[in-house]
């Protein structure tokens, strides 16, 4: 009997260790399954970092003239579009910039070659073309391709004219005819008026025609009109009626090599008025062989001008003179702002990397037009028309630069 009482409490015993044991198993269950969900958390919450790095490719193509005489132009466009899609690349905000860039040379049929290139090439977009005539002839094709485009400086009202996917950064051609007029009006430069203009180009057409009518309803005198064409070299016969006329300020809506040669003209006959110019002008102090001691005093109208003091002028102007030793115009400047217009927009319209352009070309402009933005060339936003909203200001040569007029 001793021996039976003795099996059972070693028994009971036995099974009241195998349950004690159990229970310690089973508290230490939670404290082996709470350590996964710890390192868990973390994991879930870093997932959606991973999908805001996603990067956006955009491919973006320039156009331009970078040899011949307009070279100045559209090396400029080109300059000022690569400092902007280099700042953005490496400003590892998850946008990339991939910049094409082809040399029209100022002709509207190799224009057109150079669009057919950079769209083989995968272009979503266009900055340009940088000139009048060969923007129209590219910008019919984009058109029919559906293909947005931002041209800096083609300025014709015939670059947008039926075409809504083509939109302008520069001020048009009758924007700065009319801004001209109250310029010269505004700050009393000038009571007798001569105007000399290529009456073989639409752009200096273009901007004539609105400069008179906007002169006759400020009151302003226009007592010479001279006209010359693309073949002119003589310039003399011009530069007399304009003093013969007893003009003090010679209105000049016409590029810089023309300007050039009028200002020699002038010199040569002792004809000493105060010139003024549009934005075709910008660029005469870099033109190969002229005395830019002649240029002193000329004023023309611009969206840009260099010596401003803000940040970023004086970034983007630092930034071009390390590059290219010199300084820049306001055509490198509305190229700059070009490219950041288009990304602001693309990232406003979804578009993603690798997008076809003719898929993205309708919420692009859609884009643009919900679009206010500030950089070098002022605070811009765009009509339905492709046309920008901004204001221009006047600079002035003075001791072989550029200044603004009211420094």
């Amino acid at each position: 009997m001793k021996n039976t009482l003795k099996i059972l409490c070693l028994v009971l015993v036995a099974i009241l260790c195998l349950v004690m044991t159990g229970c310690q198993k089973e508290e230490a269950k939670p404290a082996a399954t709470e350590a996964p969900a710890a390192t868990e958390a973390p994991a879930e919450e870093a997932a959606p970092a991973e999908e805001a790095k996603t990067e956006l490719t955009l491919t973006i193509a320039h156009i331009g003239p970078q040899t011949g005489g307009a070279a100045v132009y559209g090396l400029a466009t080109y300059r000022g579009a690569q400092i902007a899609a280099d700042e953005i690349t490496a400003a590892d905000n998850g946008v990339k910039i991939v910049l094409l860039n082809e040399d029209d040379t100022h002709d509207a049929e190799k224009a057109v070659n150079a669009y057919n290139s950079v769209m083989e090439k995968g272009a979503q977009m266009i900055v340009g073309t940088t000139t009048t005539a060969p923007c129209i002839a590219v910008g019919a094709k984009a058109f029919e391709e559906r293909v947005f485009m931002l041209t800096p400086s083609a300025s014709s009202t015939d670059v947008t004219a039926d075409k809504d996917n083509v939109y302008q950064l520069c001020f048009t051609d009758p924007n700065q005819g009319s801004a001209s007029a109250a310029v010269i009006k505004e700050k009393n430069l000038g009571t007798k008026i001569a105007v000399i203009y290529n009456n073989a180009d639409a752009y200096s057409t273009g901007i004539y025609q609105t400069f008179v009518e906007k002169a006759a309803e400020l009151g302003l005198e226009i007592v010479s009109t001279t006209t010359f064409t693309d073949e002119t070299t003589d310039y003399s016969v011009q530069v007399a009626d304009a003093q013969n006329k007893g003009a003090d300020l010679v209105f000049l809506p016409i590029y810089y090599t023309p300007a050039s040669q009028i200002l020699i003209a002038a010199n040569s006959i002792g004809y000493a008025p105060t010139f003024f110019g549009v934005d075709g002008m910008d660029g005469i102090l870099t033109l190969e062989g002229f005395d830019t001691k002649l240029a002193e005093g000329v004023m023309l109208l611009t969206p840009f001008v260099a010596d401003a003091k803000d940040d970023l002028t004086v970034k983007f102007v630092t930034k071009y003179q390390e590059l290219y030793n010199e300084i820049p115009n306001q055509f490198a400047a509305d190229a700059y702002d070009c490219v950041y217009a288009l990304v602001e927009a693309a990232q406003k319209a979804g578009v993603q990397s690798g997008d076809k352009a003719e898929a993205i070309c309708d919420n692009m402009i859609k884009a643009m037009q919900e679009l206010k933005i500030s950089g070098l060339t002022g605070t811009m936003s765009w009509s339905a028309n492709g046309e920008v909203d901004k204001v221009p200001t006047a600079m002035v040569i003075k001791d072989g630069a550029y200044v603004g007029l009211d420094n």
